[in-house]
C-alpha cells in the first residue's frame, strides 16, 4: 500500500514537471521586441498572436500583443492581468480569434508609424482601428525598439456575406 502511494505521487509529480517544461517553452516561443523589428512587422506580430490566441497556450497571443506595448501604454493598460481583461472585454474582444486582418500604413516618421488596421472577427463583422506604435529611445533591452502606444477604439463598417 505505502510502495502503491509513492509511485502515484512520483507519476503526478512527473505530470507536473512536464506540464511546466512545456508551459515554458511555449511561453519562450514569444517573439521579443528587438531593434531590427520593423513597425508594421510590429502590428502584425501583436495580430497574429492575437488571431492565434490560445494556440500556443490559453492567452498566449495577449501575452505576445504585451511583449511590444510601450512602457507608457502599460502604465495605462497593465498589469498583465488588467491586458487581459481589457483585451477580452467588449471594446477589443473582435481582435481574438479573428478570421482574417489587413495593416495599412497611413504615417511614418523616424520615430512614430500609424497604421489602419481592419479585423474580420469570427461572427464575420469587419471593424476598423488606428494602431500606432513609436521607436522606445530610453537607454535599456527596449532602446531604438518599435512598441505600441495606442490602438483607438474599434469603428465597426459593416458585416461579410
Amino acid at each position: 500500500m505505502y510502495l502503491n502511494k509513492i509511485k502515484f505521487f512520483e507519476n503526478i509529480t512527473f505530470v507536473i514537471l512536464i506540464s511546466l517544461l512545456l508551459t515554458n517553452f511555449a511561453k519562450a516561443d514569444l517573439i521579443k521586441p528587438n531593434s531590427g523589428i520593423e513597425p508594421i512587422q510590429v502590428v502584425k506580430i501583436q495580430l497574429r498572436g492575437l488571431k492565434n490566441n490560445d494556440q500556443l497556450y490559453q492567452d498566449g497571443g495577449i501575452e505576445q500583443t504585451w511583449e511590444f506595448a510601450h512602457p507608457k501604454n502599460r502604465k495605462f493598460t497593465g498589469p498583465l492581468t488588467k491586458f487581459k481583461s481589457m483585451i477580452k472585454g467588449d471594446d477589443f474582444s473582435m481582435l481574438l480569434n479573428h478570421k482574417e486582418h489587413k495593416v495599412k500604413e497611413v504615417f511614418s516618421s523616424d520615430d512614430v508609424a500609424t497604421f489602419e488596421v481592419i479585423v474580420l472577427n469570427s461572427d464575420k463583422e469587419y471593424f476598423k482601428f488606428k494602431w500606432q506604435v513609436e521607436k522606445f529611445k530610453k537607454e535599456g533591452t527596449l532602446k531604438n525598439c518599435w512598441l505600441t502606444t495606442a490602438v483607438s477604439s474599434p469603428i465597426s463598417i459593416g458585416s461579410s456575406i
